[in-house]
């Protein structure tokens, strides 16, 4: 099996463990609040982050409205280009509904993408897409926060890319995780799932 193969194949697993994490979560927490206690899925919390103009953004400009946010990195040959594709076609489909979401698209790699650079690939896109690019420590401390892996894998040409998840994540006005959104998953059932959390706002 390929090395691309087998991280599709990881982050799909990956994948099924949040999605039953979130049925728990739904099942067992009215609120819907991320967190420790019984039955709580503890996936997001505080970062601080740069936006594309270059200021400073943090988990609290998310709040009020639910999010769909996706880490990955622009330098990505497959897996980030075409969700961030699905995602402005998803996007264009919700028409007024997707006014009540925020998009961001978090870069974890570091080292080569900067507010320009994520300004510069962003705008291929849904500019309702926001790009966040950090330092090494931010990208650690939001990465750990949401439970995301990535691996930094060098290439034969003595660069590298990076493996990671290839979820979009849903949280809902409040910071609280309640879903993903999957790396293939069928176009109407991710449409409807985008619905669902706008009309929760």
């Amino acid at each position: 099996m390929s090395r691309r193969s087998l991280s599709i194949l990881a982050g799909a697993v990956f994948a099924l463990v949040l999605a039953i994490v979130a049925m728990v979560t739904m099942n067992l927490s009215p609120t819907g609040r991320s967190g420790g206690g019984m039955g709580t899925a503890d996936i997001g919390g505080p970062f601080t982050l740069t936006a594309e103009d270059g200021t400073t953004v943090t988990e609290a400009d998310f709040l009020g409205k639910p999010t769909a946010i996706f880490f990955g990195f622009t330098f990505c040959p497959d897996v980030c280009p075409t969700t961030l594709y699905e995602l402005s076609g998803l996007i264009d489909d919700l028409g007024a509904d997707a006014d009540r979401l925020n998009f961001a698209f978090v870069s974890v790699d570091w080292e080569r993408d900067g507010p320009e650079q994520l300004a510069l690939y962003t705008s291929s896109f849904d500019d309702r897409i926001q790009g966040l690019a950090g330092t090494e420590e931010q990208i650690e401390a939001i990465t750990k926060a949401y439970r995301v892996y990535y691996r930094k894998v060098p290439t034969d040409d003595g660069d590298y890319t990076i493996d990671h998840t290839a979820s979009v994540y849903l949280m809902n006005g409040e910071g609280g995780f309640v879903g993903t959104l999957s790396y293939g998953e069928a176009h109407d059932s991710m449409l409807e799932k985008l619905r669902q959390l706008a009309a929760k706002g």
